[in-house]
């Protein structure tokens, strides 16, 4: 329960302060478009840090997690809602751990 505090901490301070911070202390508008993206995708960026590799130690079957964790992908990638992929999800790794004990 401490990790999940910690990581949802994480989270949330590197999303407010990469976008706070810089809106704070730069006055005028940003014109550099590397900074500009940077500053856009950092937060995505540790938030599927965090996330990916928590996917694999959710379960104790890791070919369970993987087959949630590639339904997650090939529908978020088909441009699925967020609702609709984590239900996808959750449902392959439940199919895949009742399948798994009769390999």
């Amino acid at each position: 329960m401490t990790h999940y505090w910690i990581c949802l901490a994480i989270m949330a301070g590197s999303t407010y302060l990469l976008r706070a911070v810089p809106f704070s202390l730069v006055r005028r508008k940003i014109q550099s478009p590397f900074i500009r993206s940077f500053l856009h995708y950092i937060p995505y960026a540790v938030l599927t840090a965090m996330t990916v590799p928590a996917i694999f130690y959710a379960v104790d079957a890791p070919l369970a997690a993987a087959a949630g964790f590639i339904t997650a992908l090939v529908l978020a990638l088909l441009g699925k809602g967020l609702t609709s992929v984590a239900l996808a999800a959750c449902g392959a790794v439940y199919v895949t751990s009742l399948i798994l004990p009769f390999f």
